[in-house]
């Protein structure tokens, strides 16, 4: 994707930047696929305790902090909440938005976290397969509880017990989203299945999937019988087979990383897989794009802030976690960015922020919603290796 500015509450669609490269579009069956940049950290691990560096923050009050594009309210107004976090806490803020792609960001940082050496950085910003990865490699350092108590009595139950870091020792959650399916209800009848978007002959060679295999997978190892969260080498195979299968018969259209709805729009596409967030921006310009809870569940995923070895400011990173776990302060942000609020008490909040989104299920799903989702199971390098070439051998990326 590439992103452009928004004029209403919600943000640039960050999610749609979570495919390689970070800007193209909907890759075709069969088209030449982009390179991945597979994972591999032998002799990169390292102990959190033995790679620290002097905290300054109590002398020096800075914060460089790398974020996805689009991914906060308008920093440079001086009602927004950075500039708010900078006059109450006296911290000045180097704020980027140079993360593009999970695995673009590893790449650049992984030769100095896996020798011990700093990337500049006291706050990055990684979905929670990446996440997993960087805290098993030991290259995250661990949070002071008592300086976070927001953190710990305000995150959402969903978000609570990461098999990877089950106590909140080394990560936070910033916001999070659903992976479902849209459909146009002006060109097609209602879509109820993650299995239909795949057997359905009304919608064959119109639908799209994602690029992002976990997104993907996540729902065929569903419709396999298998959970996302915790599968075995087989169950991979019979999930990745029958993907194989759907594309031959020609049943999808595209593996999309960007456009997907402009595409659904149009009637190009009449059914898709979906992030909860774009599907919020779409819906304002055309009520027929209708979002669906697959009978089979939802994939729920977040983005996490962490603080990364040799951080120099990392009690200031923790002062920076604490406020955003303020509800006030967590509504403000849901409002512009429109995905899920981790923040208990930001749905009471946003009732003085903007009522109209109080009720929205993307940002603030109920329990029910919230009991039907499935993570990815987090992955060694061995495993990634193998079914990152799966993947990319059926859909061509």
């Amino acid at each position: 994707m590439t992103a452009t500015a928004s004029t209403g509450s919600g943000g640039v669609t960050r999610r749609r930047l979570l495919r390689a490269g970070g800007g193209l579009a909907a890759v075709g069956l069969g088209a030449a696929g982009l390179k991945l940049p597979f994972f591999s950290a032998d002799g990169a691990q390292q102990d959190p305790m033995d790679c620290m560096a002097g905290d300054l923050s109590s002398t020096d009050k800075r914060l460089v902090v790398s974020n996805w594009t689009g991914y906060i309210d308008p920093r440079r107004k001086k009602t927004s909440t950075l500039q708010e976090f900078q006059r109450r806490t006296g911290i000045a803020v180097e704020y980027t938005d140079d993360i593009n792609d999970n695995a673009e960001f590893y790449a650049k940082v992984r030769n100095q976290l896996g020798d011990c050496q700093p990337i500049g950085r006291d706050m990055i910003m990684l979905t929670d397969w990446m996440a997993a990865r960087m805290i098993s490699l030991g290259w995250i350092q661990p949070l002071d509880a008592e300086r976070v108590p927001n953190l710990h009595a305000n995150l959402i139950e969903p978000l609570r017990n990461r098999p990877w870091d089950p106590d909140l020792t080394y990560h936070a959650p910033w916001q999070s989203g659903l992976t479902g399916i849209a459909y146009n209800a002006a060109e097609v009848g209602e879509v109820r299945s993650f299995s239909e978007l795949l057997t359905r002959a009304d919608l064959k060679g119109r639908v799209t999937l994602l690029t992002e295999m976990r997104d993907t997978m996540g729902f065929l190892l569903l419709t396999r019988g298998a959970d996302p969260g915790d599968f075995t080498p087989d169950e991979w195979a019979d999930a990745i087979d029958e993907l194989r299968r759907v594309v031959a018969d020609g049943q999808i259209r595209a593996f999309s990383g960007n456009d997907y709805l402009n595409d659904l729009a149009s009637g190009n596409v009449l059914a898709c897989e979906a992030w909860s967030g774009d599907v919020i921006q779409a819906t304002l310009d055309n009520p027929d794009i209708r979002w669906v809870v697959p009978e089979e569940g939802l994939m729920l995923w977040s983005d996490n802030m962490m603080v990364p070895n040799l951080a120099t400011h990392g009690a200031n990173a923790e002062a920076w976690i604490d406020y955003f776990y303020e509800p006030e302060v967590a509504a403000r942000l849901a409002a512009w960015v429109n995905y899920i609020c981790p923040v208990q008490g930001a749905r009471e909040a946003m009732e003085g922020i903007d009522p109209s989104l109080v009720d929205n299920p993307l940002i603030f799903p109920d329990d029910d919603a919230l009991a039907a989702t499935y993570g990815f199971m987090a992955l060694d390098d061995r495993a990634s290796l193998t079914y990152e070439r799966d993947w990319a051998d059926v859909t061509g990326g």
